[in-house]
């Protein structure tokens, strides 16, 4: 039986993680402060968010990486 190869490190797939992620809390954001009245500040907030969670998700995908 062989052992298991390593999830490898693909630098597009991260970037895809990452900007799908900043997009997806970018529209969460638009969408909650659209119906408090500012969709602007609600986008701003969803990006500050949105990279902090794609940070996340390309470590929590890529940790076994290296």
């Amino acid at each position: 039986m062989q052992a298991a190869s390593p999830t490898s490190f693909d630098p597009a797939g991260a970037g895809g993680v990452l900007l799908a992620a900043l997009l997806v809390c970018i529209g969460l954001g638009v969408l909650i402060g659209w119906a408090a009245g500012a969709a602007g500040i609600g986008a701003l907030a969803g990006a500050v968010v949105g990279i902090l969670a794609g940070i996340y998700a390309v470590y929590r995908r890529y940790r076994n990486a290296f």
